[in-house]
C-alpha cells in the first residue's frame, strides 16, 4: 500500500538558524538559539498551510550541544516517526556539531523515514540569510517518497549523517560528504539523488537509556607531540581515546607509544585521519585499531556507543 502520510515533524534545538544579530550586516557577532521554531516557520512563507508539528526540544549553540539534549532529540524523534501520519522529520540545528548528531541518529535510529538536519551559517537577522531556503528544502526533502535514513541538507546539498562532515568555517557551502560525496541535491523544491538513502542496522535506544556517556576524549598527532596528555587522561579515568593521526593515520612515535600503553591498561582506542578525506588503511602489523573513513568527531560517537554495548 502506497504511503500517503504527509505530515512533517519539525524539531528545532537552537543553532545559528535562530540567530539574531543587532545588525543585517553582521553575519559573526550574533547570538545563536534566540528565535523558537515558530519564528523559523513563519520566516518561510511557502510552508505556510502545509501539515506540520513542531517542537521545541532544546534551544542552545550547537558548540554547547551535550549527550543529555542527544538523548532527548533521539527520544523525540523516534516518537514522531512512530506515527502513522508522520512522512518524516526536520531538524533545525547549529552547523558546528551537526555532524555528531546526525550520527549519532543514524546508528541508534537506522530509521525507514527520513530524518533531515539543516541548518545555517548566517543568523536571521542577515541581509541574505541561508535558513529559510534551508529549512524548506529540509522539509521537501523529508516528504520524498522512498527516502528514509538520517541526511543533512544545507546549500541544496543532500549528505548522509555516514559521510557529513563540516569543511569551511564561514561559507554558505560549508558541508562536504568526503570521498563518498553528496547523496542528493533539492533542486527548485525536488530531490534528485544520486546514490543510496544511509542504511544500516539500529542500535536502538537502549544503548543509550541509562544515561551514562563514557568519556572518551580525541587527541591529536603532530610535530613534536607529547605523551603526557594521554597518560593525564588515562588517569584521570578516560574510557576511550581517538587520536587524529597525520596521513595514512601515522602517529608520532611519542604519542603511539603513550596510546599503546594506554590500550593495555583498558583504554579503548581508535585511530583516524586529520586530512579532510581519506580512510585509515591497515597492515597486520598495525597494533592501534582504525576507525576506517569516520572522522575524529564520528569516531568519537562509535567508541563511545560501542563502550554503552559492553565493547
Amino acid at each position: 500500500m502506497q504511503d500517503t502520510a504527509s505530515t512533517v515533524a519539525v524539531l528545532a534545538t537552537g543553532g545559528t538558524i535562530a540567530g539574531t544579530a543587532a545588525s543585517a550586516t553582521d553575519n559573526i557577532g550574533y547570538s545563536a538559539a534566540q528565535l523558537g521554531v515558530q519564528a523559523l516557520l513563519d520566516a518561510v512563507p511557502a510552508l505556510a498551510g502545509q501539515p506540520l508539528v513542531t517542537e521545541q526540544v532544546a534551544q542552545l549553540d550547537s558548540k554547547d550541544m551535550s549527550h543529555e539534549v542527544w538523548a532527548a532529540l533521539a527520544q523525540r524523534v523516534a516518537h514522531h516517526l512512530a506515527q502513522p501520519d508522520i512522512a518524516g522529520v526536520v531538524i533545525t540545528h547549529g552547523t558546528d556539531t551537526l555532524e555528531e548528531t546526525a550520527y549519532l541518529l543514524q546508528r541508534l535510529l537506522a530509521p525507514a523515514k527520513p530524518v533531515v538536519l539543516t541548518a545555517a551559517m548566517r543568523p536571521a537577522t542577515s541581509l541574505l540569510r541561508d535558513g529559510p531556503q534551508n529549512l524548506l528544502d529540509a522539509v521537501a526533502l523529508a516528504r520524498e517518497s522512498g527516502a528514509r535514513g538520517v541526511m543533512a541538507v544545507l546549500a541544496g546539498t543532500v549528505h548522509s549523517a555516514l559521510d557529513v562532515r563540516k569543511l569551511h568555517s564561514y561559507r554558505l557551502d560549508a558541508f562536504g560528504s568526503g570521498d563518498a560525496g553528496p547523496l542528493a541535491y533539492v533542486e527548485e523544491g525536488r530531490v534528485r539523488r544520486l546514490r543510496d538513502w544511509p542504511a544500516g542496522e539500529p542500535l536502538g535506544l537502549d544503548r543509550i537509556a541509562r544515561g551514562e556517556w563514557p568519556w572518551v576524549e580525541i587527541v591529536t598527532s603532530h610535530a613534536g607531540a607529547r605523551p603526557e596528555a594521554v597518560r593525564a587522561l588515562v588517569a584521570a579515568g578516560v574510557r576511550g581515546l581517538v587520536v587524529a593521526g597525520t596521513g595514512n593515520g601515522t602517529l608520532h612515535h611519542a604519542l603511539q607509544d603513550a596510546l599503546l600503553a594506554a590500550q593495555a591498561a583498558g583504554v579503548s582506542v581508535l585511530r583516524c585521519t586529520r586530512c579532510l578525506a581519506g580512510p585509515v588503511l591497515t597492515t597486520p602489523a598495525e597494533r592501534l585499531p582504525s576507525a576506517g573513513t569516520l572522522t575524529p568527531a564520528q569516531a568519537r560517537i562509535e567508541l563511545m556507543l560501542r563502550l554503552m554495548g559492553g565493547a
